[in-house]
């Protein structure tokens, strides 16, 4: 009864908030905070770039009370609608991330891959987890 209650919540009461971040460069990674009542309870980091009609996503974080509740499925499906045309990858590999993305068919960024545009996508120090 108590996860079907955390369901519930994080489907009704989490609202999502797009941020940028800015860095040296001018480029900056984005941002897409999981909100609820006024505190953050999971964020998205990405970047993306319109020249190549892709995004990376570089970090997910989502408090451990709202693990299981669909929350990330919901959050990365927002951001597929908020960016529509873009192709995704992923930068993370640990376990729990990488079953999500691999459910929402976001594949992992390789080296045949990454974006001729931005070089800081594929950084080392953005691949986080």
């Amino acid at each position: 009864m108590a996860r079907l209650r955390r369901r519930l919540l994080a489907n009704r009461a989490i609202d999502f908030l797009s941020a940028h971040i800015p860095d040296h460069s001018g480029r900056g990674e984005e941002c897409l905070l999981l909100v609820h009542v006024r505190q953050v309870v999971g964020q998205i980091h990405y970047r993306i770039c319109t020249g190549c009609a892709r995004g990376v996503i570089t970090t997910i974080t989502i408090d451990e009370r709202f693990l299981s509740t669909g929350l990330g499925t919901r959050a990365l499906s927002h951001l597929r609608f908020r960016h529509p045309g873009l192709a995704w990858r992923s930068t993370l590999s640990l376990r729990p991330t990488h079953d999500l993305l691999r459910r929402k068919r976001i594949p992992p960024l390789t080296a045949d891959t990454p974006c001729r545009h931005a070089p800081a996508l594929s950084d080392p120090m953005l691949v986080s987890a």
